[in-house]
């Protein structure tokens, strides 16, 4: 059995624990540079729209050439991951994406099996709705959190021990994920046939792995324009460096 796919043993409480790392061991900051400029998509396309899987196991948002590239490692059961989601992601999206001076990227950063089992559901569909699913996991945080609570150790440890082609479709039933991802367009097959893939829980655990060996990614979420790893946490303070880059 794959110990990276196993996860395990890791107590429910440690699943539930907040995240942190990026503000203390990120470095440096973006290269300033001179202003970006603007890029228009093809016609009959906006870049908000246009999404590509990306080789690191990310999915990128934007103009492929955009001249800055923003990238997020981020965890859905990170509570300052969602904070920043839902400060940032439509300035994000609106005033830099679809001007085509900007990419977004978000690559998953693995902590647990909570975090493993949403991140499986919001692939699911495929490139176009990866950023929505994203951002409203990370809004289920709350819920999710109580059902994990109720669960009790005895059933997450019966979860995590149950073999790998089955073990992220009862925890997320016991989540009660799948029929939240139902509410979003994801099928109660689909959601399991997904779940039961057990390559896609291994890539994203191997990306994790990659991320901490290349980047030095030690917590989320942790941010990096054109290869380089900034400070801070924020959508103030990653604003500030966007626009350092030229994004002004």
């Amino acid at each position: 059995m794959s110990k990276s796919l196993y996860l395990a043993p890791i107590a429910l409480a440690l699943a539930l624990t907040g995240c942190g790392g990026g503000a203390e061991t990120a470095e440096g900051g973006a290269t300033s540079g001179d202003t970006a400029e603007t890029v228009a998509p093809p016609e009959g396309q906006t870049w908000s729209t246009t999404v590509a899987q990306t080789e690191e196991g990310g999915y990128v948002m934007g103009n492929p050439d955009a001249p800055i590239k923003l990238v997020e490692y981020m965890s859905i059961t990170c509570g300052v991951c969602a904070t920043f989601g839902e400060e940032a992601f439509t300035s994000i999206r609106d005033d830099y994406v679809e001007s085509g001076r900007v990419s977004f990227e978000i690559r998953n950063f693995v902590r647990d099996p909570l975090d493993l089992t949403a991140a499986i559901l919001s692939r699911c569909g495929g490139e176009g709705p990866y950023f929505a699913l994203t951002k409203q996991a990370l809004s289920n945080q709350g819920p999710m959190f109580e059902k994990a609570q109720g669960m009790g150790e005895a059933t997450y440890k019966n979860i995590l021990e149950s073999e790998p082609d089955v073990r992220f479709v009862k925890l997320a039933e016991e989540l009660d994920l799948i029929s939240y991802f139902q509410q979003l367009g994801v099928s109660e097959d689909q959601a399991k046939a997904c779940l039961s893939e057990t390559a896609t829980a291994e890539k994203l655990m191997a990306h994790t792995q990659t991320a901490v060996e290349e980047y030095d990614i030690q917590g989320t979420p942790t941010f990096l324009i054109n290869g380089q790893k900034i400070e801070g946490t924020s959508w103030n303070m990653v604003e500030t460096k966007l626009k350092e880059a030229g994004a002004r």
